[in-house]
């Protein structure tokens, strides 16, 4: 498989079109500013150990693979090694197409005949914008069926991880989860878990942030390095996951809460777009 690489000034990005239409690589000079993907990841054709992969038509869980949509009952496959709940969507194992590819630009696509899997038909476009001072994605999602259908997406992109790393970002509210990190209750956001001033990361944060102000910023003081991530609508929700003993965490902009993408209404030949800007600046 061959990666697509785009390059501007220090920033650097190697995607991986067929490993899920993933980001293999996102850095700063030598600095990788998310989780580099391995050769085997990208071979395994599965973008779930990836720098930062699609979620799409939907992000998160889905409890017991049960969707109920109009009154109609759709079983979902489990598709995660060791979860029993479909999570994620389905965009990030599958192969993508390449749309177009220049120096700092390229688009993706991927089309779902809903005869396998989700049980919608749809068209998700990826298209990746490079410059001296940030990367841009422009996510998509086409209803192709004739009728309304659930329909959601979001971005999974695993931030580097140094001992002095600083993580800020506001939202009103967030998601208590269960022993399975199924949303189990809305609260307002509690001290531990506020982020609205910059401060070091802590462990075991897994939740849907809701009414976010789709501004995150991530900084590695040792590095001497800062990364904005804004998002812009319909991405209203973050999902931040801060696992104990990994070099990495993650601030996921998605449109939907976790296990609510059946609230998600998409209408017939509608589409669902947003942009997710990764802007890089030293300090």
């Amino acid at each position: 498989m061959t990666s697509l690489s785009l390059r501007a000034g220090q920033l650097a990005v190697e995607l991986a079109p067929q490993a899920g239409g993933s980001i293999a690589r996102f850095r700063h000079g030598d600095a990788d500013l998310l989780r580099p993907m391995t050769a085997d990841a990208v071979a395994s054709g599965h973008g779930n150990e990836a720098a930062c992969y699609p979620l799409v038509p939907f992000s998160n869980r889905i409890a017991n693979g049960r969707l109920v949509f109009d009154g109609q009952e759709f079983k979902l496959e489990a598709n995660w090694p060791g979860v029993r709940h479909p999570m994620h969507g389905e965009g990030w194992a599958r192969a993508w197409d390449v749309a177009r590819h220049d120096g700092n630009a390229a688009e993706l696509v991927h089309e779902h005949d809903g005869k396998k899997g989700w049980p919608f038909r749809y068209r998700a476009q990826l298209s990746f914008r490079l410059d001296e001072r940030a990367l841009t994605v422009t996510m998509a999602i086409e209803n192709r069926e004739s009728r309304t259908a659930p329909a959601g997406m979001g971005l999974h992109p695993f931030f580097t991880r140094d001992d002095d790393c600083e993580l800020e970002f506001r939202a009103a509210a967030v998601w208590l989860g269960d022993e399975e990190v199924l949303p189990t209750k809305r609260v307002a956001v509690p001290t531990d878990w506020d982020y609205s001033r910059p401060r070091k990361i802590g462990s075991g944060l897994d939740n849907c942030f809701e009414d976010w102000n789709g501004r995150a910023v991530v900084t590695w003081p040792g590095r001497g390095l800062r990364l904005e991530l804004h998002a812009s609508p319909p991405f209203h929700h973050a999902v931040v996951y801060t696992p104990a003993s990994r070099p990495y965490f993650c601030v996921e902009p998605v449109s939907h809460v976790n296990g609510k993408v059946a609230e998600s209404r998409l209408a017939a030949g509608a589409t669902l777009a947003g942009e997710v800007a990764f802007r890089v600046s030293t300090l």
